[in-house]
């Protein structure tokens, strides 16, 4: 059985689009349910509890989310290779995938266990520095389990096929407030862990979904023309270099996007605990948020690559720019919604009002923050859909960590500029750095396709 290509008619591209968006959508803002259920139990427990999951969750975005940007390099791969009908090349690619998840995995779990380096920043009290470990050793787990349900992510969404991604996700979020439950209230004859229960909660989700996804694709006819399964593989250098080429930049780009967010948490926990809550509740609805652009993204990326892996530059071209229009108009749309309802959404994190007040203030900022964020984030996965990947992450590394960070710094904690913003100096500058970033990847989008398109 062949597996069949997207029509090639330019004007399919929005149909196209939104076939592929819709379910990547669902699964992302699956993904990010989770955190948000997170945050809202931890917060009815305690403020401390909050915080610490709220810092440990920054913690590990930063080493999660760099080590799986490695494995992302598997989208472009598969989807050249679909688009050039080169069908049991995606077969290998996805085996050589899994030895880099063995690498990846024992990275990761290594800096979970030992996060000294990260709390330096915090300077937490004892008390909250001992339930952030507490919460980091159990997501150490999760780690091999979500980065192979992340190889079957760049495998099916590659070819074109998020639908089984977002069931899948979607059956994840509903374990998540059951097991949450059991974990940090001490059901079942387990201990009452509080808010790092998160985090053994979602060892156990990380296990059950990866073995659930491989063997329904092992199942599954339709991906048999694929390979996946039909032999076993030692590494192969070529292959793996090819991965690690444009799977090191892009894990480097998520390193500086997710770091500059890590620390932006870390500095303002010297604040105090209700700060730190409320810039978590803040940073929580920003990135859930943020799974709108990134589902845009992703699917306007596998039209790109398909439409580049068949040698059709003028519609990855429109692929491009489709995608840029609608990340901007959305992020207008959301962000004006975040704005109006900013005292609402704060209240409904937490009974707190303390808490509640000074996240109103925050989720007023990020309002602005997701506009700019929507641009960049559907403009960096279209270019690596180009096989672009070094220019974006100097992007990221300029804007983000000098910008953002160091000129968060500056506004929050010193008088520089004036008397110290607190928080909201470092979301302001977080935003300004996401505007530069948006502008410059979009600039650089623009010439490589015009480039594309003369050839």
């Amino acid at each position: 059985m062949t597996p069949a290509l997207s029509p090639a008619h330019p004007r399919s591209l929005p149909r196209e689009l939104l076939h592929l968006a819709w379910p990547s959508l669902i699964a992302q803002l699956a993904v990010m349910g989770g955190g948000v259920i997170d945050t809202l139990m931890a917060g009815r427990i305690s403020a401390l509890d909050l915080a610490a999951v709220g810092i440990g969750a920054s913690i590990y975005a930063t080493i999660f989310v760099t080590v799986m940007g490695v494995l992302l390099a598997l989208i472009p791969v598969v989807a050249h290779h679909h688009g050039a009908r080169r069908f049991e090349a995606i077969g290998a690619d996805v085996r050589q995938s899994l030895w880099l998840v063995l690498a990846l995995a024992l990275v990761a779990v290594l800096l979970l266990k030992n996060p000294g380096p990260f709390l330096y920043f915090a300077q937490a009290s004892p008390a909250l520095e001992m339930k952030v470990r507490a919460y980091l050793d159990g997501l150490a787990w999760a780690v091999p389990g979500y980065l192979l349900f992340r190889v079957f992510y760049g495998f099916t969404t590659g070819i074109g096929r998020p639908r089984p991604v977002m069931i899948f996700n979607l059956a994840s979020l509903a374990l998540k407030a059951p097991l949450n439950w059991v974990f940090m209230y001490g059901h079942w004859g387990l201990p009452a862990l509080g808010g790092p229960g998160c985090g053994w909660s979602s060892a156990v989700i990380a296990w059950c979904l990866a073995s659930a996804c491989w063997y329904w694709c092992r199942r599954e006819a339709s991906y048999s023309p694929y390979g996946v399964f039909s032999r076993f593989e030692w590494p192969r250098w070529p292959a793996l270099k090819e991965l690690l080429r444009l799977g090191v930049p892009s894990g480097a780009s998520f390193l500086v996007d997710v770091s500059a967010f890590t620390f932006m948490a870390l500095f303002i926990a010297r604040l105090g605990p209700q700060v730190s809550a409320a810039h978590q509740i803040a940073a929580n609805a920003a990135v859930f948020m943020f799974m709108v652009p990134t589902a845009l993204g992703s699917a306007t990326a596998v039209l790109v690559g398909q439409a580049l892996g068949a040698g059709n530059s003028r519609r990855s071209r429109d692929a491009g720019l489709l995608g840029l229009g609608i990340a901007a108009a959305m992020g207008l749309a959301l962000g004006g919604a975040m704005y109006v309802g900013s005292w609402a959404l704060a209240r409904a994190y937490t009974p707190d009002v303390a808490v509640a007040a000074i996240a109103a203030q925050l989720l007023a900022l990020v309002a602005a923050y997701h506009l700019a964020d929507s641009v960049q984030a559907v403009m960096i996965q279209v270019l690596r859909a180009y096989k672009q990947t070094w220019g974006p992450t100097l992007i990221y590394a300029v804007s983000l960590w000098g910008v953002g960070l160091g000129g968060g710094y500056l506004l929050g904690l010193t008088d520089v500029f004036g008397a110290a913003r607190g928080a909201a100096g470092f979301w302001l500058a977080a935003t300004l750095s996401l505007a530069v970033a948006s502008v410059l990847t979009t600039l650089y989008f623009l010439r490589i396709a015009k480039a594309g398109a003369k050839h």
